[in-house]
């Protein structure tokens, strides 16, 4: 932001005015009228001349980072920016948090109150911010945690009143910590800590001991914890050992049920059975409320479905309605049990009784808990559950007032659709559950929050059910692609590399690609490649596979260019190591020059420093994704004269031909861009001879045996290509290609395939392999095994030949012993003749020029094959029939044409192939006159 806003203002004469706006000094508000600042009254606003009071106000509404922005732009507000009740909460997740950060933040932290921190790290710089006053400390992924470490926080934090640590598993944190925060911290209330080993008896009496206040405890995936130790907390009002292994119930109920004050007990997740809750919920006098969600020993025992004769006490299981049981804890029974949650809101809005609101915090805290838990372990049979009450459930607790449940719902959500992680698969009936309960809109609207750790989830839940195609329509009509192009462009790691993953999900659908263009998506995309190129692999991955569906469309591939999306994806394709990234950018380098002639991203690409080099690298991972989207590029990017023989000059023909012979029990898709890619490179007749001098033959004749179509029909193009050149053709022979192709052309349920197939045979058997096996002959009787093994091979070649082409023609025209040629005739050959997909196949001047010539070939069947290739290449429509037009009409072709087509020593079909062929030069020609 400048330090000074200034406002464009037109003048009569249509020039604009550049106005500065004045300064006005803060002044006190004594009527209703001075709540509107003057300059606001003029439609326009100096924004540093607002009252402090309303700055300070919208400070507390920004991140950290733009907080940071705001104070560095004048010194008032570095003022502002530095008070201290700016400074009682701080969320350090999204940060790197190291000691020399907690040093520079120190001075501002005297008041800090809350918390929240992510990783070792960060617990280990927490002690540098000398936030001594602190109250309340939460931190995630806190598996590397040691006692150390958290022995010196609450060392240095006496004041705390909460600490929570998980829901990951502190694996490295004992019960000799759990007694250091005993000792130091006697004022705490709330103590959660998750995947504990052992808790032992002494560090719960220590607990006991010495917090006399402590009313919220949780043991939560413990191994091990001391039953009866804990029935000696007797301050304790809310306990949760939900997940915690190997609890001895019978000791656990004998114990617990004395807590004089425990009124709300969870248990979920463990193997607790009926036994237990009847004793728990019968001998407790206090406890109002046992939840018990999938506790399968529990399920299995049908004694307790009758729950209701617990009066005054609710059982939450899976076998319970939950709502029902949350909405009978309160008198007004006036109130629908799906709206129990924003009941309960609205009475914390009004009751000034503490122990209600902590109540109700702890039971939305522990079934977001709980139902996140379940939704990543997925356990089986729970889709009723999921679609009558789960989704529903997690959506009411998404607007609760605890940011920290608000986050755990919509990971929940996120969690609870995916039942394929690794295939990107969703469940629908549980996505369309969500849809149903309004569930698009509040996940918009959480991201929309200015708290990132919100923005974060709800990015991640909107990605993740965007995979359906219902929701992804959903996401786009209630604007959720300008939200999540919005929170691409955000400085926070986690919040932009979850809204690259929407975007991601959304582009799949072609209706949406233009959407996120417009709405600025492409740009915050390339923008991410360069804010975080190193170190960032999700970020990385998310914003080069959504610009790798972008790139897919015509339009959206010419904004990708535009905003430097070249340059950035050979950035990662050079750079990057995470095989995830160099998938997804391969790919984006694929589709931008799949576009042929209609722009010339394909060249750029090609022009980009290093970019064919990494393509071909590429080629060489161990990683089959890597490989195949690398060989994908590559043939696309052949399609281009200069940049065919780049990737030559850059080692492409050597690994390619490598990658050929390696992927015979690779996927279709990497052995269909091998393939493709040589058949691309052998366009060129240098390229050709060098797949063939390279030993490239002998896997694509194994890749043109495929029973994938794709693949033979790649394989069919390259040994076309390759044929052209007659060494290229012997090798063919002797490798055994012959019968491959011939294969191919009788067999394939691919035309094109069965096409370029008869295609190479012509090639081989036009005369010229004859006379290069003769010319390199070195004894008489090698040549004449050579000559019979030939001639074999010829007669098996030229018989299906002959068939393919016959296959192409109605046996009724022949019937007649004048074969007519009236245009109706000539119409009706050629639509049954025509293969849509050869109007495709750009043929050189060479190639075309040896067709002509095959025309005056003694053997009927070439003729015919000829007439009939030539026909393919020059029919109205065909995306290259004007080249080709052009090649035969500079050669001076017509005469010979109208010549063979006259000639009674034509065949029939030769003749009228060549028929059509001298219409389609004529309707050519004709068009380009006009």
């Amino acid at each position: 932001m400048s330090r000074r806003v200034r406002r464009k203002l037109e003048e009569e004469k249509g020039k604009d005015k550049v106005v500065v706006l004045p300064s006005y000094p803060e002044t006190s508000i004594s009527n209703e009228e001075d709540l509107v600042a003057p300059e606001l009254l003029h439609g326009f606003v100096d924004w540093i001349s607002l009252p402090y009071d309303t700055v300070l106000q919208l400070f507390t509404c920004l991140n950290y980072r733009d907080r940071a922005s705001l104070a560095s732009t004048c010194k008032t507000w570095r003022c502002l920016g530095a008070s201290s009740c700016l400074w009682t909460s701080l969320d350090l997740r999204p940060h790197k948090f190291d000691a020399s950060m907690a040093a520079s933040l120190a001075s501002r932290c005297v008041n800090l109150h809350y918390l929240r921190f992510r990783g070792v790290e960060s617990a280990d710089s927490l002690i540098h911010l000398k936030a001594r006053n602190l109250i309340e400390v939460s931190g995630d992924y806190c598996k590397k945690i040691t006692d150390a470490t958290l022995s010196m926080i609450v060392a240095r934090h006496e004041a705390l009143e909460s600490l929570q640590l998980g829901p990951d598993f502190c694996e490295r944190i004992t019960s000799d910590a759990i007694k250091a925060v005993a000792f130091c911290c006697p004022k705490l209330k709330k103590l959660r800590l998750s995947g504990i080993r052992d808790v032992t008896s002494e560090a719960i009496e220590a607990l006991a001991k010495h917090c006399p206040q402590l009313s919220d405890l949780g043991f939560l995936d413990c191994l091990n914890i001391d039953e009866e130790a804990l029935g000696k907390v007797v301050s304790v009002r809310y306990l949760s050992v939900a997940g915690t292994s190997n609890i001895k119930w019978s000791i656990a109920s004998n114990n617990w049920d004395k807590l004089p004050k425990l009124t709300g007990l969870d248990v979920s997740r463990t193997d607790i059975g009926p036994t237990a809750v009847s004793r728990f919920l019968t001998s407790s006098q206090s406890l109002k409320v046992l939840c018990a969600l999938n506790c399968h020993v529990l399920e299995e025992d049908e004694s307790l479905i009758s729950y209701n004769r617990f009066k005054g006490k609710v059982l939450l299981a899976l076998f319970t309605n939950v709502f029902d049981g949350l909405a009978s804890i309160f008198a007004d029974n006036t109130k629908k049990p799906k709206d129990i949650f924003a009941y309960w809101r609205e009475l914390m809005k009004t009751t000034k009784d503490k122990t209600i609101n902590d109540f109700i915090h702890w039971i939305e805290w522990i079934i977001s808990h709980t139902l996140l838990r379940t939704a990543e372990c997925n356990p089986e049979g729970l889709d009723d559950f999921w679609l009558n009450e789960g989704a529903a459930l997690l959506l009411n607790l998404m607007q609760s007032s605890q940011e920290d449940v608000q986050e755990r719902s919509a990971t929940g959500l996120a969690t609870f659709v995916v039942v394929d992680d690794e295939n990107a698969s969703i469940d629908c009936g549980r996505a369309e559950a969500v849809m149903k309960d309004g569930g698009i809109r509040l996940l918009l609207e959480l991201a929309k929050s200015w708290r990132e750790g919100l923005q974060s989830e709800a990015a991640k839940a909107i990605a993740n059910l965007s995979v359906n195609a219902n929701i992804a329509k959903s996401v786009a009509e209630e604007g959720g692609i300008k939200i999540l192009a919005g929170l691409a462009k955000s400085m926070n790691r986690l919040v932009a590399e979850e809204a690259a993953g929407g975007l991601w999900n959304l582009s799949v659908g072609e209706e949406h690609k233009n959407a996120i263009a417009q709405a600025g998506g492409v740009k915050a995309l390339v923008d991410l490649i360069f804010r975080w190129p190193n170190g960032c692999d999700g970020v990385l991955e998310r914003a080069a596979g959504a610009l790798a569906n972008l790139a897919a469309d015509d339009k959206c591939s010419m904004e990708v260019a535009k905003a430097g999306g070249v340059h950035a994806l050979v950035m990662l394709a050079r750079n990057c190591k995470y095989e995830g990234v160099q998938e997804q950018a391969a790919r984006a380098l694929a589709n931008l020059a799949a576009h042929g002639d209609s722009n010339n991203n394909n060249a750029a690409v090609g022009q980009e420093a290093g970019a064919l080099e990494a393509l071909v690298q590429l080629t060489k991972s161990p990683h089959e994704g890597v490989r195949q989207e690398a060989a994908g590029a590559l043939w696309n990017l052949s399609f281009d004269d200069k940049n065919r023989e780049s990737i030559s000059v850059a080692g492409g023909v050597e690994a390619l031909v490598a990658l050929a012979q390696s992927c015979s029990n690779a996927s279709t898709g990497l052995q269909e861009r091998a393939a493709g890619a040589l058949w691309g490179l052998s366009v060129s007749e240098a390229n050709s001879v060098a797949i063939g001098r390279e030993g490239g033959v002998p896997p694509l004749i194994a890749l043109a045996r495929s029973e994938a179509e794709d693949v033979h029909e790649t394989a069919a193009g390259a040994l076309w290509n390759l044929a052209f050149n007659p060494g290229n053709a012997l090798r063919i022979v002797e490798e055994g290609g012959v019968p491959a192709l011939v294969h191919l052309c009788s067999s394939s349920v691919s035309k094109m395939a069965r096409f370029m197939a008869a295609l190479a045979l012509a090639y081989m058997f036009d005369g010229r392999m004859d006379e290069y096996a003769l010319m390199i002959g070195t004894s008489s009787s090698e040549s004449t095994s050579k000559n019979i093994s030939l001639d074999g091979a010829r007669n098996m070649a030229l018989k299906h030949i002959e068939a393919f082409v016959l296959s192409f023609i109605d046996p009724h025209i022949f019937e007649s012993p004048v074969v007519s040629s009236t245009p109706t005739m000539l119409a009706q050959v050629t639509e049954r003749a025509r293969i849509q997909e050869a109007g495709h196949l750009r043929c050189s001047g060479a190639e075309i020029g040896r067709f002509v010539t095959m025309l005056r070939n003694p053997d009927s069947t070439l003729k015919a094959c000829a007439a009939f290739a030539l026909l393919q290449f020059t029919i109205p429509g065909g995306r290259h029939a004007m080249h080709h037009v052009s090649l035969m009409q500079n050669g001076g072709e017509s005469r010979f044409l109208r010549s063979a087509a006259a000639s009674a020593k034509t065949p029939r079909e030769a003749k009228i192939f060549t028929k059509i062929l001298l219409r389609n030069l004529e309707h050519h020609q004709a068009e380009s006159s006009i």
